[in-house]
C-alpha cells in the first residue's frame, strides 16, 4: 500500500482536521484500522477533513520523523492539540474521544 490522501473537498473550513494514520503493509490490523477512521470520519467530519495514509514500510523515514514506534497509529495533526492513537480504530469511542468528538446519541 503506498501513500494515499483521502480529502473531503470541503475540507478548507476553520474546524478542519488533518489527519495521519501511519500503517505497516497490508495486514489485517492495517486495513481495518485505515477502514475505521474512513468510517468515523465520513459519520463525524464529511467536509471536514484530510486523511493521509502513510504505509511505513514503503516510507519509513515519514514514520521516524513523527516519532512513530507502533502501527496502526493515527496522528491528529489540527485541530490542535496534537494526539496520538495506537490500533485499529475500532474502539470507536476511544477514537472519538481522542479527536475532541462525543458519540452522537440515537435519542
Amino acid at each position: 500500500m503506498s501513500q494515499d490522501f483521502f480529502t473531503n473537498p470541503a475540507s478548507e473550513t476553520k474546524d478542519s482536521y488533518v489527519l495521519n494514520l501511519y500503517i505497516t503493509g497490508s495486514t489485517p490490523q492495517s486495513l481495518r484500522a485505515v477502514a475505521n477512521i474512513k468510517f468515523i470520519c465520513e459519520e463525524h467530519l464529511a467536509g471536514r477533513y484530510q486523511l493521509q495514509v502513510i504505509d511505513i514500510f514503503n516510507n519509513p523515514g515519514l514514520a521516524e520523523g513523527e516519532q512513530i514506534i507502533a502501527a496502526p497509529t493515527l496522528v491528529k495533526l489540527l485541530p490542535e492539540p496534537v494526539r496520538r492513537l495506537v490500533g485499529d480504530m475500532s474502539n470507536f469511542d476511544r477514537v472519538l474521544v481522542g479527536l475532541d468528538l462525543s458519540r452522537r446519541s440515537n435519542a
